[in-house]
C-alpha cells in the first residue's frame, strides 16, 4: 500500500487561524490574498461604500450583472465596508487590525500615510501585525509616487523586449506583472508569518511590481552581461535551445523542444534526415543555436505534412517532448486538468462560471477552494462579532 493512503485528512488548512485584512483591488493584492485564502487563512476583504473593489466593475458580467473577473479573483473572502477617509471608520479598522495577522494594500505609497494608517502607526497597534505593500516601484526612489499598470511595468522590466516576433514587441497574453508581485507578496507574507514564530514581532514587506518583473527576467540580464548581445523577441524559441520552438502542421501547430543532444537524434530518426546529425552546423547545439533559421526551414518542411495528432504521438514514442499548441476551449475541456481541480467552478448569485483552481497540492489532502466570492458589504456585521466580539 502506498505511504500516502496511511495519511488522514487534515481538519485544518495550513493557515487555518490566520487572520488577514486585505484592503487590496483590481489584481496584484486581491491574487496575494485568494492565496492565502486558499490555504485556508481567513481573509477580510475592507472595501470602499457604493462601488467596492474597482475590479467588480470590470467584465466579462454574468447575466446578473456581476463581475466574474472580480469573482475569480476574491473566492473564499468576506467583505466589509469601512470608508478610510472617515474617522469613525477608520477607527472601527484600527480596531480589526488589533486582531490581524496580516494587512495587505496596494495603494500608491502615500495613501495609508495620507489616512493615518501607515505601517508604522498600524504596527505600533500591533507588534504582530505583518504588513505587506504592493505598488508599481516601491516605497522609496523618484518613481515611487507614479501609477502602474501591468503593461507599464512589462515594458519597464524589459520583459516586453524579449516577447514577441523579430523587431515587434508584445505584451505578455495575461498580466504577469501583477500577477508575479501578487506571487512574490504571498511568498514574503509565508516567510514573515514564519519568522514571527520565532521572535514574536511582525515585518513590513515592500513590494514593487517593477522589481518583481526584473526578477523573472530569467537569464535575459545575465546573457547581456555576459555577451554583450541585446536579447530580442525569438517569437517561440529559445534563445540558446534549438529546436525548442512551435511549427505548423497539416492541421495546427505543436512546439517542439529537443533540449539534449540525444533528443535532436531521436527527432532527426523519426523525421528521416538522419543527415542532419552529422552536419557541422547542427551537430551540436551551440552549432544549432548559430543556425537557428536553417533548421527551421528544415523542420518546417517536415512537420507540416502530417496532422498534430500524428506528430505529437510520434514524437511521444521516441522520447521528444511535445504539446499541441491550444486554445483555451481546448484547455477547458481538459479531462486531467479537471481531475485535478484546475478547472474550477464558481457559483455567483444565480450564475456560475469556471476559473482557474489553486495549484498547490498537499500529499493526503483534499483541496478545499471556496466556490463564491463575496457581494459588497456581505459579512460587515458576521466579522465584528467574530472578531471584536461586538
Amino acid at each position: 500500500m502506498a505511504e500516502s493512503e496511511f495519511v488522514a485528512e487534515p481538519a485544518e488548512l495550513p493557515l487555518t487561524g490566520i487572520r488577514v485584512l486585505d484592503l487590496t483591488r483590481v489584481l496584484s493584492g486581491p491574487f496575494c490574498t485568494m492565496v492565502l485564502a486558499d490555504l485556508g487563512a481567513e481573509v477580510v476583504k475592507v472595501e470602499c461604500p457604493d462601488r467596492g473593489d474597482d475590479a467588480r466593475a470590470i467584465g466579462p458580467f454574468l447575466p446578473t450583472g456581476e463581475s466574474s473577473y472580480f469573482a475569480s479573483l476574491n473566492r473564499g473572502k468576506q467583505s466589509v465596508v469601512l470608508d478610510l477617509k472617515v474617522e469613525a471608520d477608520r477607527a472601527q479598522f484600527m480596531q480589526l487590525v488589533k486582531q490581524a495577522d496580516v494587512v495587505v494594500e496596494n495603494f500608491r505609497p502615500a495613501v495609508m500615510d495620507q489616512w493615518g494608517l501607515g505601517e508604522a502607526h498600524l504596527r505600533s497597534l500591533n507588534a504582530r501585525l505583518i504588513y505587506a505593500s504592493i505598488s508599481g516601484f516601491g516605497k522609496a526612489g523618484a518613481r515611487a509616487p507614479q501609477a502602474a499598470y501591468d503593461v507599464i511595468i512589462q515594458a519597464l522590466s524589459g520583459l516586453m523586449s524579449i516577447t514577441g516576433t523579430g523587431s515587434t514587441a508584445a505584451r505578455v497574453g495575461v498580466s504577469i506583472s501583477d500577477l508575479t508581485a501578487g506571487l512574490f507578496a504571498a511568498i514574503g507574507i509565508l516567510a514573515a508569518l514564519q519568522e514571527r514564530q520565532r521572535t514574536g514581532v511582525g515585518a513590513t514587506l515592500d513590494l514593487a511590481m517593477l522589481d518583481c518583473s526584473v526578477a523573472l527576467m530569467e537569464n535575459a540580464l545575465s546573457r547581456l552581461s555576459v555577451t554583450g548581445e541585446v536579447p530580442r523577441p525569438l517569437g517561440t524559441q529559445h534563445p540558446s535551445i534549438v529546436p525548442f520552438q512551435a511549427f505548423e502542421t497539416a492541421d495546427g501547430a505543436l512546439v517542439v523542444a529537443a533540449a539534449t543532444d540525444a533528443m535532436w537524434r531521436n527527432l532527426c530518426e523519426l523525421l528521416r534526415i538522419p543527415d542532419l546529425v552529422g552536419d557541422a552546423r547542427f551537430c551540436d547545439n551551440e552549432s544549432r543555436a548559430l543556425h537557428r533559421g536553417e533548421l527551421a526551414a528544415v523542420l518546417s518542411a517536415q512537420f507540416v505534412q502530417q496532422s498534430t495528432q500524428f506528430w505529437c504521438q510520434k514524437l511521444a514514442d521516441v522520447g521528444v517532448p511535445v504539446a499541441p499548441v491550444r486554445d483555451t476551449t481546448e484547455v477547458l475541456s481538459d479531462p486531467e486538468l479537471a481531475a485535478r481541480g484546475m478547472l474550477h467552478r464558481m457559483d455567483y448569485g444565480s450564475d456560475s462560471f469556471v476559473t482557474a483552481g489553486s495549484p498547490i497540492r498537499f500529499q493526503g489532502r483534499e483541496s478545499r477552494l471556496s466556490t463564491r466570492a463575496p457581494a459588497l458589504g456581505e459579512h460587515g456585521e458576521q466579522v465584528f462579532r467574530n472578531w471584536l466580539g461586538d
